[in-house]
């Protein structure tokens, strides 16, 4: 087991972090006048960033990155399956309101 500095992983946590604060950015982004509007740019936003962060996750601490092939193809396979059902739920729920 490795217990001494590993760069890649701690690039892969900068980027994770920089994308935590951008998500941030943008839901500060979502206020007027101090008042939290629901934002449909800020919500499809959150949600393709979490499905970002869910894949790199996946890719390097969940180590899949090393997996064999159809690994690799089916845990992308979940992430855009998980993006329509996600993305679709959200934007069929915003027309119908």
């Amino acid at each position: 087991m490795e217990t001494g500095f590993n760069k890649r992983l701690f690039i892969v946590w900068i980027i994770l972090s920089g994308i935590t604060v951008l998500y941030l950015v943008i839901d500060h982004s979502a206020e007027k006048h101090g008042v939290r509007t629901a934002s449909e740019v800020a919500s499809v936003s959150a949600i393709v960033l979490a499905l970002i962060k869910v894949r790199i996750i996946m890719r390097e601490f969940m180590e899949v990155r090393e997996a064999p092939r159809l690994l690799c193809l089916l845990t992308d396979g979940l992430i855009v399956v998980m993006a329509i059902v996600l993305l679709g739920a959200y934007l069929i729920g915003r027309a119908l309101a």
